[in-house]
C-alpha cells in the first residue's frame, strides 16, 4: 500500500502538471519510492503542483477514481502545507533521476544540484526547487540566494537561454565547492584523512551555517566612514536633555535642530565628532572639550547602509551583492562562497575606481590572526581573486596535512611553518621532496624526481631555505618504530613485562625488577633467547637456586634478550572428575585433593528432584588395563542428607519418592578422573496434562492419573460430549517430538475401547470437540473456492462440480480430501473393480492441486511432435523402398 500511495503522488504531477508531462514515461514504483524517501524536496514540489492545479479537492478526487486509484490516496496531501515530508535524506541512483527529468519535475540543472554531496543538501535543493521566501539569505543583484538561482524552472532555458545556461554554470560550480576536502580526498583511491589533498583555507569558506556577516547591531569604530543611507542619534545630556535621528541625506548632509546642516559623506566618526565639538559649541555653551564641559554629548549610527560591491576572478558564485557598510573584503568574499578550487588565498585584492586600494594574504589571517589587511568595502568597490599561485603537498608527520600556497619567494621552511611544524613523532633527519620536472628539462620517463632534504634547520624545529615549486609533495616521515635498549620477561613472575635494560643487567637483576619469581616457579631452568645481529635467535638458559630469584649461573643480559620464566603447574595434566545423571549442572569439575562424592555433588548445584537416593556409581581407571579392561565400577552408598534444600525444621521441599536411608552415609573419596552417576528413581515422573475443550460436559485441562489412561478413558472423566458435539470432527494435537494433529475415528472409540484410534494418552496432549457443521469447503484449482452444504452419499466429484468445476491448470486425479477429524482420503484407482472415490462428511475440506508444471501438456506442442514423427516416419519408408 505504501508503494501503491508514494506511485500516484508521482501520478498527481501528470494529473495536474503540464500538458507534456503525460507523454513522459511513468517511472516504475520502486523508482518513484525511492526518488520520495531520498529527496524531501520533490515530495514538497509535489504538494505544491497539487495545491496550485487549480481544482478542488473533489476534482482531485474525481482525477483519481478516473486514473483507476482510490479516491482517497491524496487526502493527506491536498493541502500543501500539511506534512512535512521529511525523511533521511540520501542520493538517489541514476535510474531515478532519469526518471524525475521524464516526469519534468526537474530539469537538469536542478538534478546536478540534487547531485551534490555534503554541506546542506535540503537546504540547497530547496533553493533550486524554489521553496525558499524570496527574502531567504543574501541576495545580490541577479536576484538569487546566496548566489544561487532562486528558482530554476523548466522554461528558464525558454525565456533567457544565456542566463539560464549561466545559472547552470553557477550551479555546477556551487555543487563542486560542497564537500571541496571530500572531493580533494577521493582523488587517490583509499586516501587517509591527512593525504594532503585538502586545500588549506577553503573550508573556511565551505561550513554551512558559519555566516561571516558584519556586525550591524553592535558599536561601530571610530574609523568608520559614514554616507548616504546612515542613520545617526545624537544625544545631549547635562544642561540640555535632547536626542535626535539624523538621516545621512542622498546629497551626505545631516540636519542638527538650531544647529544646521552639517556635511558628513566619507567623514569617519572620529572626524564628525571633531565638527560636532565645534558646531554644538557655538549652540550650546556647555559643550566643550575637557571637565569644564557641562553639557555633553554621543553620537552613534543607528542604522548602517549597505553598500553594493562585487565579487569577480575565481570565486564559487561571482556576482553583484548587498554587504553592510561596516563590512569589509572577508564579508563579501564569504556572500561569494569564497575561492574556487583554483582561486588564490594569498593576494584577494580590492579595486576602487579602477585602482587597487588594498590586498590580502588570507594565510595572515588564519595562521597570525592578523586582520589587519581586511579592507572596509565601500560602495561600487570589486573584490578579485586571481588564480591561485603555486601549490605544494605537504603529507606525513606535520600538524596540519594539507595542499599549501606559495609566493615566489617563499621556501620549505614557509611550507613547513604554514603547516604547524614538526609534530613530536617526526624524523627530523631529512624531508623528502618529490618534483615534477621542469618542461625543458625532461626526458622521457622522468617527468617527477626525489630529493632528499637533509639540514639541521629541521632539529630547531624549521627548515632550510630550499626553493619550493609548483606541484612538489613534501614528505615527513615518522621516527622508526622499533623501541631499543629493552628485554622482555615473561612468564611466572609478579610483573612480567618489559624492562629497560641497564648498563651490566644480569638474569638476577632483571627478575628482581620483574617483582620476582613466584612461589611455585620450577627452578630448573629459566630460558633466555638472544636475538643475533643476522636476525637469528640463539637459546641460554640459567639455574634459579630458591623462589627468592638468586641465580646459579647469572650473566649479563643484552637488548632485546627475552626471558621465559616457568612454573610447576605449567606441567602438570588438567585432572578432573566429571558427574552425570540425575544432577543439576552435569560436566567435568577440577579435581582437588581430599574430594568426596558429597563435594562433587555440591559444585553440581545439587541433586534433581528425580535422584534415587540409596546409591551412586562410580566409573574409576583401572590399575591394569590388560584384557581390554578400560575401567571398574563400583556402588557407592548415599543418603537423604544429599539433599541440601530444607526448611527451617530440616524438612525436604521437593516432592515425595522413594524411601532413602536418613544417614549420613560415610564419605567416598574421588581420585582424578572418577566418573559419577547418580541414578534416577524407576518410573518417576511430575503428573501429565492432557486439555479437553469444546463440546464435552467439563472442559478443562486434566491430570492423568495412569500411564494406561486412552481417549475413551478421559472422555468418561470429563463427562462425555454434550448433545451439540460432533464426535466426527474431534481434533486431536500431539505436541510431543512436534506430531503435530493426528486423525483419530472418534465415534469408533467412543463406541469400541479396543479401536485403534483410542491412543494412549501423552503429557501436552489436546482434544477438541467442535459443533456440528454441515458445511464441505472447496479450496485449490476450481474456478470458484466456495463452502458447500453437505449431501450425504456425495463425493469429492460432485463437490468440486459445485464449485465451478476445476479449473484449467486443475489435476483432478490428485484431489483429497481432509475430513473433519484430521484423516486425508484421495481417490484409489483398482484393478477389475469400480475406482475407490472418497466422500466428504460435514466440515471437511476439499482441495483440487494444479499440474506440475513439467506435466502440463500442450496441444500444439503435441501435433507438432507427432508431425515430425510422422514425417521421419515416411522418409525411412520411402528410402528402404528406393
Amino acid at each position: 500500500m505504501r508503494a501503491l500511495n508514494l506511485r500516484s503522488l508521482l501520478v498527481a504531477v501528470v494529473v495536474f502538471g503540464a500538458p507534456a508531462l503525460v507523454a513522459a514515461q511513468r517511472p516504475t514504483s520502486q523508482q518513484a519510492q525511492q526518488m520520495l524517501q531520498t529527496n524531501p524536496a520533490l515530495l514538497e514540489q509535489l504538494r505544491q503542483r497539487i495545491a496550485t492545479s487549480g481544482l478542488t479537492p473533489d476534482q482531485v478526487r474525481a482525477r483519481l477514481r478516473a486514473e483507476g486509484y482510490p479516491e482517497n490516496l491524496l487526502d493527506a496531501y491536498l493541502d500543501a502545507g500539511s506534512g512535512t515530508g521529511q525523511s533521511s535524506a540520501g542520493q538517489p541512483s541514476d535510474n531515478v533521476f532519469a526518471a524525475v527529468s521524464e516526469l519534468g519535475i526537474a530539469d537538469t540543472t536542478n538534478l546536478d544540484l540534487l547531485r551534490c554531496e555534503g554541506g546542506d543538501s535540503l537546504s540547497l535543493s530547496s533553493d533550486i526547487l524554489g521553496l525558499r521566501s524570496a527574502n531567504g539569505g543574501q541576495s545580490g543583484s541577479t536576484g538569487s540566494t546566496g548566489g544561487l538561482p532562486r528558482r530554476l524552472g523548466a522554461g528558464s532555458s525558454a525565456s533567457d537561454p544565456l542566463r539560464y545556461e549561466r545559472e547552470r554554470l553557477r550551479a555546477r560550480e556551487a555543487c563542486a565547492s560542497q564537500g571541496d576536502s571530500a572531493r580533494y580526498a577521493s582523488t587517490m583511491p583509499g586516501a587517509p584523512a591527512d593525504s594532503g589533498y585538502r586545500i588549506f583555507g577553503l573550508e573556511f569558506f565551505r561550513r554551512p551555517g558559519n555566516q561571516f556577516v558584519a556586525n550591524t547591531a553592535g558599536p561601530i569604530d571610530a574609523g568608520y566612514r559614514l554616507g548616504a543611507g546612515d542613520r545617526l542619534v545624537l544625544v545631549l545630556t547635562g544642561d540640555v536633555e535632547a536626542s535626535y535621528a539624523l538621516d545621512v541625506t542622498r546629497e551626505g548632509f545631516i540636519v542638527i535642530p538650531q544647529v544646521g546642516e552639517i556635511y558628513v559623506n566619507n567623514l569617519t566618526l572620529g572626524q564628525l565628532e571633531n565638527i560636532l565639538y565645534d558646531r554644538l559649541g557655538r549652540v550650546y555653551s556647555g559643550v566643550r572639550r575637557g571637565q569644564g564641559s557641562t553639557t555633553r554629548f554621543s553620537i552613534t549610527p543607528a542604522r548602517i547602509r549597505n553598500n553594493l560591491v562585487y565579487v569577480v576572478g575565481d570565486v564559487v558564485r561571482p556576482g553583484a551583492y548587498q554587504v553592510s557598510a561596516a563590512g569589509t573584503l572577508l564579508n563579501a568574499l564569504y556572500a561569494a562562497g569564497g575561492p574556487s578550487n583554483s582561486g588564490t588565498l594569498r593576494d584577494l585584492q580590492v579595486r576602487r575606481n579602477g585602482k587597487v586600494v588594498g590586498r590580502m594574504d588570507f594565510y595572515d589571517y588564519l595562521i597570525n590572526g592578523d586582520a589587519s589587511q581586511d579592507v572596509r568595502m565601500q560602495n561600487g568597490d570589486i573584490v578579485f581573486v586571481p588564480v591561485h599561485l603555486a601549490r605544494a603537498r605537504i603529507i606525513g608527520e606535520v600538524v596540519r596535512p594539507a595542499t599549501y600556497e606559495l609566493k615566489a619567494a617563499e621556501t620549505l621552511a614557509d611550507a613547513l611553518r604554514f603547516a604547524g611544524g614538526f609534530t613530536e613523532n617526526a624524523a627530523r633527519q631529512r624531508v623528502q621532496i618529490e618534483r615534477i620536472v621542469p618542461p625543458t628539462e625532461r626526458a622521457a620517463g622522468r617527468d617527477r624526481v626525489t630529493t632528499d632534504i637533509v639540514s639541521d634547520a629541521f632539529l630547531t624545529g624549521t627548515g632550510p631555505t630550499v626553493p619550493i615549486q609548483p606541484g612538489d609533495v613534501i614528505r615527513v616521515f615518522p621516527v622508526t618504530t622499533r623501541v631499543r635498549n629493552r628485554i622482555y620477561v615473561r612468564g611466572n613472575v609478579n610483573t612480567p613485562g618489559t624492562i629497560g635494560l641497564a648498563t651490566g643487567m644480569t638474569v638476577s637483576d632483571a627478575l628482581r625488577l620483574a617483582g620476582g619469581v613466584k612461589a611455585n616457579t620450577y627452578l630448573g631452568e629459566v630460558l633466555v633467547t638472544r636475538l643475533q645481529a643476522d636476525s637469528s635467535r640463539t637459546q641460554l638458559r640459567a639455574t634459579l637456586r630458591d623462589t627468592t630469584g638468586a641465580v646459579l649461573n647469572d650473566f649479563p643480559l643484552k637488548e632485546d634478550d627475552a626471558l621465559r620464566v616457568f612454573s610447576v603447574t605449567e606441567f602438570r595434566p588438567d585432572r578432573y572428575v566429571a558427574v552425570n545423571g540425575a544432577v543439576r549442572n552435569s560436566g567435568q569439575f577440577v579435581y582437588r585433593e581430599g574430594m568426596t562424592v558429597r563435594d562433587l555433588v555440591l559444585e553440581a548445584g545439587g541433586l534433581e528432584q528425580s535422584a534415587y537416593l540409596n546409591e551412586a556409581r562410580i566409573a574409576r581407571l583401572p590399575a591394569d588395563r590388560s584384557r581390554g579392561v578400560t575401567a571398574r565400577e563400583f556402588i557407592v552408598p548415599l543418603d537423604s542428607s544429599y539433599l541440601f534444600e530444607r526448611g527451617p525444621n530440616g524438612r525436604y521441599f521437593g516432592p515425595p519418592g522413594l524411601p532413602a536411608p536418613g544417614g549420613p552415609s560415610p564419605e567416598v573419596v574421588l581420585q582424578p578422573y572418577d566418573n559419577v552417576l547418580i541414578l534416577r528413581q524407576p518410573n518417576w515422573e511430575l503428573q501429565r496434562t492432557v486439555a479437553v475443550t469444546g463440546e464435552v460436559r467439563f472442559p478443562g485441562r486434566y491430570s492423568l492419573i495412569a500411564k494406561s489412561e486412552r481417549i475413551s478413558d478421559l472422555l468418561r472423566r470429563v463427562g462425555g460430549l454434550t448433545p451439540e458435539g460432533y464426535a466426527n470432527g474431534v481434533t486431536f494435537f500431539r505436541t510431543r517430538d512436534s506430531i503435530g494433529r493426528v486423525g483419530i475415528e472418534l465415534p469408533n472409540v467412543l463406541t469400541n475401547p479396543r479401536s485403534p484410534d483410542n491412543l494412549l494418552l501423552q503429557d501436552g496432549d489436546s482434544i477438541y470437540i467442535p459443533r456440528y457443521s454441515a458445511i464441505v469447503r472447496v479450496q485449490g484449482a476450481v474456478n470458484s473456492p466456495v463452502a458447500v452444504t453437505f449431501v450425504p452419499g456425495q463425493d469429492i466429484n460432485y463437490y468440486i462440480r459445485a464449485s465451478g468445476g476445476a479449473s484449467q491448470k486443475a489435476d483432478v486425479r490428485r484431489a483429497y480430501v481432509t475430513q473433519p477429524n484430521g484423516k486425508v482420503d484421495a481417490e484409489a484407482q483398482r484393478f477389475l473393480i469400480p475406482d475407490y472415490v472418497p466422500k466428504p462428511q460435514p466440515g471437511s475440506t476439499v482441495f483440487v492441486p494444479e499440474r506440475a508444471s513439467e506435466l502440463r501438456t500442450d496441444p500444439l506442442a503435441i501435433a507438432g511432435t507427432l508431425t515430425g514423427l510422422l514425417t521421419g516416419l515416411v522418409t525411412v519408408i520411402a528410402l528402404l523402398r528406393r
